[in-house]
């Protein structure tokens, strides 16, 4: 293979990193707003935080802006990356088997979907494509590409969608994406056309969409796996379980890559978040999962639906089942057999099943719920559901600890969201600032529900993985002088919002038998808690 050091133009170049330091340089707010994101991530991937069960479907909008009819891609290009995009982020891509056998444990489904938008922004049915041509040649990583007055494209709502701008960039440049916290007019992902999809104009060797998934990867807060600091060892990109390394690699390295006294296994350079060619970025790790996790459930947690990550039948299909058996028997049968013994027990396995779950249960809550605030999150098949997330962002550094008070929600989301947050990040300084974020992260009033089948008691788990997390505790870290007691209650009231989320899945059919048994598990840290 070529050395990619005489081949400039077969090098992978992403200008995420040089778009993460002009916000930091130019908009103070950012600064802020990464601090406050970071500390949640740092909570989130040790285990205080219990993440969403499921999948998350995220809405995708891709805006083709071309000069030229060649870059003007196909809707077959299209949805090539959609398709690259849902088996990269569910680790269904047939190259994960390539994986080395020591980084083989750690690989991980990161459990996301990513489906065109079928809507736009004003409710008219669309393709989820925008086209527009442009008298740019070649945009850079400034993002003018992302507005109309400089020869773009405007983003759509940064809450509900996920913008994909497909253009021609200029200086090797392959692609770039804005990191949680920055501006809502300039985010998402832009990536050249000449690497988006695997046909069309795709060109090697950046010609299996890897590009995207790298950008997405940044979109939901991963770092380059190598820490950016050029190519030192003294880099971090906060996952535990992704090998510090001297740098990034390119091309096609051979296994096993030693740097930065990494070895005997060295640099995971198969990361989607390396420099690597398409044909070698194969895999998320479990750390990475629980990163992006994090960035769902807070900074990016008003984006995208919850489904189930396995294909259920509709809730209607036991209906007509039963039919086909209450009046197929009876004609082969003598006419003196009971149909009550036909009838009654489909009538309790499919009709009263559902009520006597909804009066045992999270009936009044999910009531309270509605009038609360919760209505959009639990209507239409669950489309939207609250989303549990940590009740320290809840606080006003400008009031008296335990006397934190709550503004009005803003439109269109589900919980309160104070103006002013006190955090102490992983470091241990505290910054007080203003919380411009999309998306409410907050409390409501719950019913818990207990699951149906009887459960052991088990320590609190993250829903990524269904098992306890490595030194979980039942009573988190005191956090700004609060009371251990007020913390267990905090999280006590995180799980009781989680088991009243399972109770409204289980009701809508959408709970297959992981998510049966992650409901279990949350109702026995529950109990052990002191909940009832």
């Amino acid at each position: 293979m070529s050395d990619n050091t005489t081949h400039p133009e077969r090098c992978r170049c992403c200008g995420t990193m040089s778009v993460h330091r002009r916000l930091l340089d130019q908009d103070p707010g950012y600064a802020r707003r990464r601090s406050r994101i970071e500390e949640h991530a740092f909570r989130a991937m040790r285990g205080t935080i219990v993440q969403r069960p499921g999948c998350t479907r995220i809405p995708v909008v891709v805006h083709v802006v071309y000069n030229t009819d060649e870059q003007n891609i196909s809707r077959e290009q299209i949805d090539s990356q959609i398709e690259i995009l849902n088996e990269d982020f569910r680790k269904t891509n047939a190259d994960i088997s390539t994986v080395p056998a020591p980084f083989a444990p750690v690989a991980a489904d990161a459990r996301l979907l990513f489906a065109l938008a079928t809507s736009d922004p004003d409710g008219n049915p669309t393709d989820g494509i925008t086209r527009t041509r442009t008298d740019v040649s070649g945009f850079v990583d400034d993002d003018k590409v992302k507005a109309d007055a400089s020869g773009g494209k405007d983003a759509w709502p940064a809450d509900e969608y996920l913008n994909i701008w497909v253009c021609p960039l200029s200086g090797g440049l392959l692609g770039y994406a804005q990191f949680p916290g920055g501006p809502a007019a300039t985010d998402g992902v832009v990536v050249t056309y000449t690497g988006f999809g695997n046909m069309g104009t795709a060109r090697a060797p950046f010609d299996l969409g890897r590009t995207t998934t790298h950008e997405i990867g940044h979109w939901l807060n991963l770092f380059h796996i190598w820490g950016d600091d050029g190519t030192g060892c003294s880099g971090s990109d906060f996952v535990d379980d992704t090998p510090n390394q001297g740098g990034a690699n390119l091309g096609k390295p051979t296994f096993p890559k030693v740097s930065c006294d990494n070895g005997p296994d060295g640099d995971m350079f198969m990361n989607y978040m390396d420099y690597v060619d398409d044909d070698t970025m194969v895999m998320f790790t479990e750390g990475q999962v629980a990163r992006m996790q994090a960035c769902l459930d807070g900074p990016r947690s008003a984006i995208g639906e919850m489904v189930s990550c396995t294909p259920l039948h509709p809730k209607a299909l036991p209906k007509d089942t039963p039919k086909e058996f209450t009046k197929e028997p009876p004609k082969e049968r003598p006419k003196d057999n009971p149909k009550e013994f036909v009838k009654e027990p489909v009538k309790e396995s499919v009709k009263e099943g559902p009520k006597d779950l909804i009066k045992d249960g999270p009936k009044d809550g999910v009531k309270d719920g509605i009038k609360d605030g919760i209505k959009d999150g639990i209507k239409d098949g669950g489309k939207e559901l609250p989303k549990d997330n940590p009740k320290d962002f809840g606080k006003d550094p400008g009031l008296e600890p335990g006397k934190w008070k709550p503004l009005d929600p803003p439109p269109k989301q589900i919980f309160e969201v104070p103006t002013k947050q006190l955090v102490e990040g992983p470091v241990g300084g505290k910054q007080a600032f203003e919380n411009p974020l999309p998306g409410g992260w907050g409390n409501q009033p719950v019913q818990p529900m207990q699951p149906m089948q009887p459960v052991q008691p088990l320590q609190p788990f993250v829903l990524a993985t269904g098992q306890a997390p490595s030194g979980a505790s039942l009573k988190p870290p005191v956090a700004d002088g609060g009371g251990e007691q007020d913390q267990s209650q905090a999280l006590l009231g995180e799980y009781a919002q989680l088991l009243a989320q399972y109770a409204q899945l289980y009701q809508q059919g959408m709970l297959d038998q992981q998510g049966m048994l992650a409901w279990q598990q949350a109702w026995a840290a529950y109990v052990q808690l002191g909940g009832r």
